[in-house]
């Protein structure tokens, strides 16, 4: 089940992101003449039209092959110059390279906006239980208390109420909360306890002492506002990934950290296991993970390719030759440490 989850979300994947490329070389007069879902040998392949459609031996990327697609390729039909890669404009080629990544992030605020109007539960600030000489407890606060408010702001659900609290460590607080259909008004100062983020860093918060209660409803958005909440969404992942890549590189976040194929497979499993909402969420963060990835500025990647067409449009030259295949395969040599060092990492986890 695990590698038929991952097989089914990499190929979406990958598909959407080889589409990207494929209908922008098409609208730019591009000639493409092969499009696949794969590298390595072919297993199947269909001719419809000028592209040949195949399915590839190695399931982890594929591409779009278009006509003349090296700046110093000879086209060998007059014919087809017109419609060589290589002699659009650097904003056309722009497009094409970027079109791949674009469409990844596309995918993903799709994916979300589709969660936001199935609909998504978030827990009421309730509650559950209060901690021994907490904060919270030394105010009187019990469990089954509903928190309304605090300095008059609405409080109904318990993500907002914690966001309050942790950013005023040592701030008396003013809680309006409901008890057996009466409001009480209680002052709360929460305090400032040590605790790790999401990269394991430590960071200072403030903690009134309750535990979250079960209570929870299902909030649906319409159309309009859940493609809103799901470019705000992709948004905010996509900065939280590419702040960790920076602490990744700084070593704030342990290289071990680091996971490959087998790990894709295993959260693949774990998501699908959960439900098709978790299944989609995490399709999601995955497509996000590869638009990213795929713009760093490492040749053979589309960030690599967009790297070398700002040059051209700088130098108002295309780079040599001979320094693309050169930077190619650095880019090579570094991908293939870091696969090998992902693969490491997913045994390593695996046999532990």
């Amino acid at each position: 089940m695990g590698i038929i989850s991952a097989i089914i979300l990499l190929g979406v994947l990958i598909f959407i992101h080889e589409l990207g490329h494929f209908l922008l070389a098409k609208s730019r007069g591009v000639l493409v003449e092969r499009f696949s879902i794969g590298f390595g040998p072919v297993l199947w392949k269909r001719q419809k039209g000028e592209t040949e459609y195949a399915l590839s031996a190695i399931p982890l990327g594929g591409y779009v092959k278009m006509y003349g697609e090296q700046p110093d390729s000879e086209d060998d039909d007059p014919e087809k110059a017109h419609r060589s890669f290589a002699k659009k404009s650097v904003f056309s080629r722009f497009l094409i390279v970027f079109a791949g990544p674009f469409a990844n992030f596309l995918l993903a605020v799709v994916i979300y906006a589709g969660i936001f109007m199935a609909g998504t539960p978030r827990f009421l600030a309730e509650v559950g239980d209060v901690a021994k000489d907490s904060a919270a407890m030394t105010a009187g606060v019990q469990k089954g208390d509903m928190i309304l408010s605090i300095d008059g702001k609405d409080m109904k659900f318990w993500d907002d109420m914690t966001a309050y609290v942790q950013d005023r460590p040592g701030q008396p607080l003013n809680f309006t909360i409901e008890r057996g259909g009466k409001k009480l008004d209680l002052t709360i100062t929460p305090r400032m306890v040590t605790d790790k983020d999401v990269f394991g860093e430590n960071i200072r918060i403030g903690r009134v002492g309750i535990v979250r209660g079960e209570k929870n409803v299902i909030e649906r958005d319409n159309p309009l506002k859940a493609i809103y909440n799901g470019a705000v969404q992709t948004y905010t992942i996509s900065k939280l990934m590419l702040v960790g890549l920076v602490k990744l590189v700084e070593n704030v976040v342990p290289a071990d950290s680091l996971g490959g194929p087998i790990m894709i497979v295993k959260m693949a499993k774990d998501s699908a296991d959960t439900g098709l909402i978790s299944f989609f969420a995490f399709m999601a963060v995955i497509s996000i993970n590869l638009g990213i990835l795929n713009l760093l500025p490492i040749p053979v990647l589309d960030g690599g390719h967009i790297l070398f067409l700002i040059i051209e449009a700088i130098m108002r030259r295309p780079v040599s030759i001979r320094v693309r295949e050169v930077a190619n395969m650095f880019g090579m040599a570094l991908l293939m440490f870091v696969m090998f060092f992902a693969f490491y990492n997913d045994i390593t986890r695996f046999f532990k």
